[in-house]
C-alpha cells in the first residue's frame, strides 16, 4: 500500500516540489553576489580563480612581452667598421697629399724669390784662380775667387750662396736677404766677430 502511494506521489510531481522547497537558498552579500557556503572554498582559491583564462598557458600569463630584437650576427657593425676605416684611410691620404702639395708650393715660391734676389747680383769672376773651400752637405766644396774676393769672404763682406747647384759670390747684405727667403740657400757667411777657434789665418788659401 505504501509503495503504491509513493509511486502515486512521484507521478504527481509532489516529491520534486517538496525537495525544491526544502533546498537551502544561497546567502547573498550586499553586492548581490552569492556568498560561500560553510566549508566551500572561495572562488579566488579555486582552480582558475573564477575568471576565464582564454586558453593561455599558465607560463604565458603575466610574463612580459619579449621586445628584444634578434641578433644579426654582428654584420652591420662589421660593415660600419670597414666603412669608417676606409674613410679614415682616405682622409689620411688626402691630408698627406695636401701637405706635400703645400710644401712643394712653398719651396717653389722660395726658389723664385731667391732667383729674384740674385738676379744680376753674382760676383763670380770667370778667370778667378783662388779656391775658397768650405763644408756643405757633409762634403768639402770650393768656389773660385779673386785675391780681393777671398779676403772679403774671410772678413764676412762677401758670402757664398747656392742656386741651381751653383755656388755664387754675393755681398753680405744680399746674402742676408737670401737667408730670410730660404735659409738653406745660404752656404757660407763668415762672422767677423766670432771667436777664433784655431790659429789658421782667415785669408789662408786651402
Amino acid at each position: 500500500m505504501a509503495d503504491s502511494l509513493r509511486d502515486q506521489l512521484l507521478k504527481s510531481g509532489l516529491v520534486q516540489k517538496l525537495k525544491a522547497e526544502t533546498r537551502p537558498e544561497p546567502v547573498r552579500t550586499s553586492s548581490g553576489k552569492p556568498a560561500n557556503r560553510p566549508g566551500e572554498k572561495p572562488a579566488a582559491a579555486r582552480p582558475g580563480g573564477g575568471k576565464p583564462t582564454h586558453g593561455k598557458p599558465p607560463a604565458a600569463r603575466g610574463s612580459p612581452a619579449n621586445t628584444s630584437r634578434p641578433s644579426s650576427g654582428g654584420e652591420p657593425d662589421l660593415a660600419q667598421a670597414y666603412a669608417l676605416r676606409a674613410r679614415s684611410e682616405r682622409e689620411e691620404r688626402e691630408r698627406v697629399q695636401r701637405e706635400a702639395e703645400q710644401k712643394a708650393r712653398e719651396k717653389r715660391e722660395r726658389k723664385e724669390q731667391v732667383a729674384r734676389l740674385l738676379n744680376g747680383k753674382a760676383l763670380n769672376v770667370a778667370d778667378a784662380e783662388h779656391a775658397r773651400h768650405f763644408e756643405h752637405g757633409g762634403k768639402i766644396r770650393r768656389v773660385y775667387c779673386t785675391q780681393e774676393q777671398l779676403v772679403a769672404v774671410n772678413r764676412g763682406e762677401i758670402a757664398v750662396v747656392q742656386q741651381n747647384g751653383r755656388y755664387l759670390l754675393v755681398l753680405a747684405d744680399i746674402a742676408q736677404q737670401v737667408k730670410a727667403a730660404s735659409a738653406e740657400a745660404l752656404v757660407l757667411l763668415v762672422d767677423p766677430n766670432a771667436p777664433v777657434e784655431d790659429d789658421v789665418p782667415a785669408d789662408l788659401i786651402w
